[in-house]
């Protein structure tokens, strides 16, 4: 019997043993045969009733030839704020479920726990169904029941399993900068040869010639034609992101035959995303890029002007550099509208953001809304004590004159507190001042003091008194409920 002592990241993985055990068709006894222990001592770690050592989880990565990140907890954690955030529909209230018991399920039996989230999604999606039905059938229109899937939320899972790193186009964007022998300060010149060399010829469309339309590549005349409305930076980003198309769609599908992406529709807008990838990683080639953001301390209007990128492409780019060994800092990534919309996300922090519901109005990204254009700092803090140092600035897209529309979104970038200090935006201030209180949405947020509540927190019932006014129609007064003499 192993002696050595815990760890403590894998106290708790028996259901994920079982589970790997089972697919693989082993009995208990020829698992523990092949570990090297005894089958009553492998039941107890399966009943989570005994905890792996470290030798045994090398071991069992072994065997089962997995990648030590299959089995470690956050995606656990994961799992459980995603079911905390589905158990949050008013739907559940009279169950009384507790945070305890989630977890309990989810360390006890992940698939099921996985089934029960994908069917709240799949109710979800169908409540969403059935307006759209009642609108489209009152107007005499047909119905498509794929429409009210999001290929949008797959895209977003598989991105997020990734940790938005794509080391196989990393490697494809550092060849095309050798062969196409592209110049730092000049990439488009470069990337345009390329198109030559296939025979493509690129040209510029008035926005008359085609209202609304920025790219469009014409195989059968092979022309690809670039709207006049797109800043070279742009004119750049799209010329890689159509050659991801011509020479690495193979790759493309390879990445997008993932179980995470169930229908033609996401794959197709993995496809698209993953593109998007690539054209980053042509603009900031990855080393040059991390020596850069680290010498200037992510200073993302320096990086946007040296790399010929705009505010966003730098915010996503900083969140795709986790190649081992030579890691940023980890960031979350938001991009809102001035409605509260959630429109891409994504977290190397550990920041959670919500599925179901709207964000939480404390967020420094809805504030952006207030001062357009400039860069807002907030250093918040979540129910779980986690801190983040958070910054958001608005940014305005035209797509046309004076007529056109000028759509107005926010993003948000941050990290956990301990990399506050690598960021210039946190140069002068009090990183020890208090933090401004902060959740994922007021029904997984404790905090029954918050002025901006709009709904009653999970964790209690919400109870009516007629008599009594407060700040908030859902917060609690401190000392409320005490008998009164």
């Amino acid at each position: 019997m192993p002696s050595a002592a815990p760890t403590k990241p894998a106290a708790r993985l028996g259901a994920k043993i079982r589970l790997l055990r089972r697919q693989e068709g082993l009995s208990q006894v020829q698992l523990a045969e092949a570990l090297g222990i005894s089958p009553s001592y492998l039941n107890l770690i399966e009943g989570n009733k005994r905890p792996l050592t470290a030798p045994l989880l090398i071991r069992l990565a072994q065997q089962f030839k997995l990648d030590l990140k299959a089995l470690a907890p956050e995606e656990d954690q994961r799992l459980s704020d995603d079911l905390m955030e589905a158990f949050g529909d008013p739907l559940f209230e009279p169950l009384g479920l507790q945070a305890q018991d989630v977890r309990e399920l989810v360390q006890n039996n992940p698939q099921l726990a996985r089934g029960v989230f994908e069917l709240y999604r799949a109710y979800q999606h169908a409540q969403d169904g059935l307006g759209t039905l009642a609108a489209k059938l009152s107007d005499g229109q047909g119905f498509d029941p794929e429409a009210t899937r999001l290929p949008s939320e797959e895209v977003g899972d598989f991105i997020q399993q990734a940790m938005n790193h794509f080391p196989e186009l990393e490697l494809a964007a550092e060849a095309l900068w050798i062969n196409a022998g592209l110049e730092a300060d000049a990439p488009y010149p470069g990337l345009a040869a390329c198109f030559e060399a296939r025979g493509i010829a690129v040209r510029i469309h008035r926005v008359s010639e085609g209202p609304g339309l920025l790219r469009h590549f014409d195989p059968d005349r092979r022309t690809l034609s670039l709207s006049e409305l797109l800043p070279q930076r742009s004119r750049t980003f799209q010329l890689a992101h159509q050659l991801a198309l011509l020479d690495h769609s193979d790759l493309l599908d390879r990445l997008t035959a993932h179980p995470l992406l169930r229908t033609g529709a996401s794959r197709a807008l993995a496809r698209v995303a993953l593109a998007n990838y690539f054209a980053s990683a042509v603009l900031m080639p990855y080393d040059r890029f991390l020596k850069a953001a680290r010498t200037e301390r992510y200073d993302i209007e320096i990086l946007a002007r040296r790399f010929q990128a705009s505010f966003e492409q730098v915010c996503h780019r900083l969140t795709t550099l986790r190649r081992p060994g030579a890691e940023g800092v980890p960031f979350h990534f938001l991009r809102i509208d001035i409605a509260g919309n959630i429109s891409k996300s994504f977290s190397a922090s550990g920041i959670r953001f919500a599925r179901f519901s709207g964000a939480c109005p404390r967020w420094n990204a809805h504030a952006a809304f207030l001062t357009p254009g400039l860069i807002r700092t907030q250093i918040s803090e979540f129910p779980d004590g986690r801190r983040y140092f958070c910054i958001a600035r608005t940014l305005q897209k035209d797509t046309g004159g004076y007529r056109g529309q000028h759509a107005m979104q926010a993003v948000g970038l941050g990290c956990e507190m301990g990399h506050a200090k690598d960021l210039i935006y946190a140069d002068g201030l009090r990183l020890d001042q208090p933090p401004v209180p902060v959740g994922v949405t007021c029904r997984l947020c404790e905090r029954t003091d918050c002025e901006q509540r709009a709904f009653p927190p999970l964790q209690q019932a919400f109870k009516v008194e007629e008599n009594l006014r407060r700040t908030s129609f859902y917060a609690r007064i401190e000392g409320e409920g005490r008998t009164r003499n």
